[in-house]
């Protein structure tokens, strides 16, 4: 277990604006940072990064939290692989305690995974670097191909020897346990019980997530024999899972989001090649078809894709069904053909890394235009073929949720159909209905949060329409927790002359109200057993707490997804005031809101009871008690500026 103190220094020093920022494209709007939440499909921003209060919310899908817990969530580690990872990425040297058996063990099981897999990619590169086999034939490939000693070294790349078990009989001699090497993938039990290698005999590509760790691998053959696969790949394992892994992301995510453009190949030596051309941005799907999830990993760095084609016919059209979900995702896609019978890899061979790059600046075309160009062709003059061509054309233009690129698309595809745009407008209208209605004609109740102009002042943080009118007192409850999150720990002068600490005023005054909210509850708990002690806790305090709960509340009360214009002051000249210029009216506010809304349902209770009460002395009393109330609302209504009526 990592002490309490390593945990401290650990969270003090990460910034989230540079966790996040490892795998969310941010940018920057007025305090805060935004970018497309990684933990649901979006095409508009509503993922925010507060750098001063140190936390990250989605006003999306809700998830929230700090550095530690955005890796937890993103990365699937647990709480203490989530600190080791931060401290890894500041050089913070951690200190452990003693953990129990069973904690030990449950942390070790998927960090054993990673061990192994870090194990078997020093053994495949030491095996090409030190061994005459490794050099003549793994080494020797790689030369072959024309790969420099930088490249091969950069992606770890190695040769396992051609022998049934050598990694798996050293990694055993060397303690590594059955389990974990099957696991992984890199041993293979037969009928028989024997263990052997899945590897041998290949060269091999280490598969990264993107921290940097190897998850994988993929394993070429160097043996001409057509019953040999060419490639094999790890199999699935709880550490790898292929869908969700782009080859070279890790060596590449920083220059994709430099450049907002990633260029999209097929194979690992594509990458490699294209790579050692000076072109970092470059990432695969290793041979797999192009899933949802691998385009969402690219639309975090960049909103531009670049398909890097090979040249074959069939393989062209085949892989225009597959472009459509990068359009449907919101990324803008160009593609580029290199001449029949070259791949990317085999094309800056030939050409150079200068006249490669020139090629690819010379020859990317837009994807609806070039699909409209290879389908025109393919179709000739069959007026049948034609029309599925208007159609095929259509429907991906379609996919584009940006609805002015998607005109533009429409005009430019006009001229070259040789069609009306009204024809293509009405087509596109009927194919948008049909998805809306097989979809159930969902739709957001609720713009998102920069759909909001910003010359206009922003929507009320605090009541959302449909909590608006409800019975219960949440919204009050929570807006005291909220002043308390963001000021209970701050000392201000009250009038200018008293200094007061805002959480033992809040609560002093709140003494003889119950909170329904059970989190609430736990709060004021929480700040009365601080307050006991003679402390106060900050807002951090609760994002990290122990209860889900409390840290979710936390979260969701300190962050809001709008922030007033620049323009009101720049422009139109109104300063508006925030609201922590004013404490005292602000906590006060917030009292007796909340002392209001307690006050009203006792007024209604009394109400209900008179009305039920048949006996005229019990009557008298009810009514003495509901007028003693009354003027405890009319007091609290005369400081709210309220209208009370008799």
């Amino acid at each position: 277990m990592i002490a309490k103190e390593t945990v401290d220094k650990i969270l003090e020093t990460a910034r989230i604006e540079e966790v996040v920022g490892d795998f969310v494209n941010l940018k920057r709007r007025g305090t805060s940072l935004i970018g497309n939440c990684p933990f649901h499909n979006e095409k508009t921003p509503s993922f925010n990064v507060s750098v001063n209060k140190g936390i990250f919310k989605c006003f999306g899908c809700g998830e929230g939290g700090d550095s530690a817990s955005f890796i937890m969530k993103h990365e699937k580690y647990s709480y203490p692989e989530a600190l080791r990872y931060l401290a890894k990425k500041y050089n913070i040297e951690i200190e452990e305690i003693e953990q129990s058996p069973e904690q030990q063990e449950a942390d070790n099981r998927r960090e054993s995974l990673y061990i192994v897999s870090a194990y078997a990619a020093k053994f495949f590169s030491e095996t090409m670097w030190e061994t005459d086999q490794g050099k003549t034939i793994g080494l020797g490939y790689f030369k072959e191909r024309g790969f420099r000693d930088d490249i091969i070294k950069k992606f770890e790349l190695g040769y396992s020897p051609d022998s049934w078990d050598a990694l798996t009989d050293k990694a055993l001699r060397e303690g590594f346990k059955e389990e974990f090497l099957e696991k992984t993938g890199l041993t293979i039990r037969n009928d028989k019980g024997k263990l052997y290698d899945r590897f041998r005999g290949r060269v091999m590509f280490p598969i990264h997530n993107f921290t940097g760790r190897i998850i994988g691998f993929g394993g070429r053959t160097l043996v001409t024999d057509k019953k040999v696969p060419k490639y094999v790949n790890s199999p699935e394992s709880d550490i790898y899972h292929k869908s969700n892994v782009l080859y070279g992301l890790f060596q590449a995510k920083k220059a994709i989001r430099d450049l907002d453009n990633c260029y999209l190949v097929e194979g690992y030596a594509d990458v490699l090649s294209v790579q050692q051309a000076g072109i970092e941005n470059v990432v695969a799907s290793s041979g797999t078809s192009l899933t949802t999830e691998q385009i969402r990993l690219i639309g975090r760095f960049a909103k531009n894709v670049t398909i890097l084609y090979d040249g074959d016919a069939a393989g062209i059209k085949a892989s225009l069904r597959g472009l459509d979900m990068i359009l449907e995702e919101g990324l803008n896609v160009k593609v580029v053909l290199f001449p029949d019978g070259h791949d990317p890899d085999s094309y800056v061979q030939k050409l150079g890394s200068s006249e490669f790059k020139t090629y690819i600046e010379k020859n990317q075309r837009d994807f609806i235009l070039y699909k409209t160009n290879i389908l025109l062709k393919d179709a000739g003059t069959d007026p049948i073929k034609k029309a599925g061509v208007i159609h095929e054309v259509v429907e991906s233009i379609a996919k584009i949720p940006d609805s002015i690129k998607a005109s533009v698309f429409i005009r430019e595809c006009s001229s070259l159909l040789q069609i009306e745009e009204r024809v293509l407008i009405a087509e596109l209208n009927r194919l948008r209905l049909g998805k809306m209605k097989k979809d159930g004609g969902k739709s957001e109740s609720l713009p998102p949060p920069d759909a909001y102009p910003d010359d206009l002042p922003p929507p009320d943080e605090v009541l959302f329409a449909e909590e608006k009118y409800t019975e219960t007192d949440d919204l009050q409850e929570k807006e005291i927790i909220r002043l308390l999150l963001n000021y209970g720990h701050e000392l201000v002068k009250w009038d200018g002359i008293t200094d007061t600490y805002i959480a033992p005023y809040v609560i002093s005054n709140l003494a003889d109200v119950v909170f329904d909210n059970p989190v609430c509850k736990i709060v004021l708990e929480e700040y009365n057993a601080y307050m006991e002690k003679g402390e106060l806790p900050t807002a951090q305090d609760f994002i990290q707490h122990k209860d889900p709960q409390v840290s979710e509340m936390a979260i969701s009360l300190i962050s809001s997804p709008y922030s007033l214009s620049d323009n009101w002051l720049a422009t139109r000249k109104i300063y508006v005031k925030h609201e922590s210029e004013n404490m005292r009216a602000t906590i006060l506010g917030g009292i007796f809101h909340l002392k209001k809304r307690k006050v009203d349902k006792i007024l209604k209770s009394i109400r209900e009871e008179i009305q039920n009460e048949t006996d005229e002395d019990n009557q008298l009393i009810l009514m003495q008690r509901y007028m003693r109330v009354k003027e405890v609302e009319k007091g609290i209504s005369a400081f709210m500026g309220s209208v009370v009526i008799k």
